[in-house]
Order: C-alpha cells, then structure tokens, then sequence
C-alpha cells in the first residue's frame, strides 16, 4: 500500500518537488524510510480528494475478489440522498446527519458524533465549491452491516465548515464500509464523480435523489466505457 514519492509524482504527471513540497508545506502524510518518503495509498487519495487534486481511481481499487465492491449508485442507494438537513452550525448538521444514517444497532449513534466532531477539530472535511466528505482521514467501519453507504445530505442553509475557498457547505457526503478497502474503493469512485461536470451538475440543481442516483450510474458507464 506504499508508494515513493517518486512513484507518486509518476502517477500524477507532477515533478518529485511538487510532491515534496505537498509533503513538507501542505501535510501530505508521508513516513520517511531509509531516507525516502513513503506514502500510503489511502492517505493520498483521501488527501488529494480534500485539496481537489485528480488521482486515476484504478490506482485504488481494492483487490480483494471475495469482497462485493458497490458502486457509488448502489451506495447512494443504501446511505439515502436526504434534502433540506436543518442545522445552525457545525455540531447540529453533523447531529443531524448522524440521525440519518442506516446504522447498525449497536453503533451509538452520539460516539460516531464525537468522532466527526473530532476529525474536525483536526483540520476541515470541506473540500471546496460547497462540499464537505467528514471524516475522510479515518474510514468509519461497520461491522455486520449489510451494505456500505454513501449518505449525501443537502443542508437547509449553507454553514460554515471553514473551508479553504472560504464558501460555506450545503452538501454533505458520509461514507460508511464494512472495511478499509471497500471505504477506499467508495473514495475513489466518489472522487472520481466529483471531477464528472454531469454529475457536478446534477449536485447543483435543486435536491433530487433520483437524478443525483442516476447522474452516478452514467458516470459509472463513462469510466467503464
């Protein structure tokens, strides 16, 4: 799950500098062994999604054959596309998305709140142009779920995440797996759909889950094609 940096400016057509000043200025996570830096695969995706950097998603898919991967359409399908979520400020969206999430009995629902709040308190999800993934540095693993979600909310009023474009959040993406590798898998097909101007389009237009769900399945049939 490695890669050198070297490796990763290869994989993104950018100089090693480039990459070496995203580890030293912009906190790319990297580990340094035997004078390399080293970088998991999870952690860039994760941290390129968040500075709205385009990474090939093939690169991440999970390679397990005994795991059913969902697509970002099946997954939407499963965590539910919810409009006009209300709230005033950070902690009562986040409370309010909590509330709306497929979960399992026995997740207590205020513990996965203090987690998000904690991942924020680390740095903001928002990753600009009013979109905010929480969460995305640690994957929030399900156990005995029968599906990984995507929950997709759109917010009642814009709030501020203190994102770095400076816009406020109307929408909100949770992903919820059984696993690391299928979390990444979602990543990158939800990464992936945030760089098609379709599916961006459809975001922007007035909340409709069957729209959005089927703005996600022709993105689905472009990559396959």
């Amino acid at each position: 799950m490695l890669m050198k940096s070297s490796e990763v400016a290869a994989l993104l057509h950018q100089d090693e500098s480039t990459v070496m000043k995203w580890i030293k200025r912009d906190k790319l996570p990297a580990t340094l062994v035997r004078g390399t830096y080293q970088i998991n695969r999870v952690d860039l995706l994760e941290w390129a999604t968040e500075h709205g950097i385009k990474v090939p998603p093939e690169l991440f898919e999970a390679a397990q054959a005994d795991v059913e991967l969902p697509t970002l359409s099946q997954a939407l399908e499963a965590g539910g596309v919810h409009c006009g979520v209300a709230g005033d400020d950070k902690l009562s969206v986040l409370r309010n998305m909590v509330n709306l999430l497929p979960l399992p009995p026995q997740m207590d629902p205020e513990f996965l709140l203090q987690v998000l709040l904690a991942r924020e308190a680390l740095g903001t999800t928002a990753i600009g142009d009013g979109i905010a993934i929480p969460h995305v540095r640690n994957p929030i693993l399900l156990q005995n779920k029968p599906l990984p979600a995507v929950t997709l909310c759109f917010l009642e009023k814009p709030i501020d995440f203190g994102a770095l474009d400076g816009l406020p959040v109307r929408i909100l993406f949770l992903i919820t797996s059984p696993t690391v590798k299928v979390h990444l898998h979602l990543l990158s097909r939800l990464a992936y759909a945030l760089h098609d101007k379709e599916f961006r389009a459809a975001l922007n237009l007035a909340c409709d889950p069957s729209a959005i769900t089927e703005a996600a399945r022709r993105c689905e049939r472009g990559k396959r094609s």
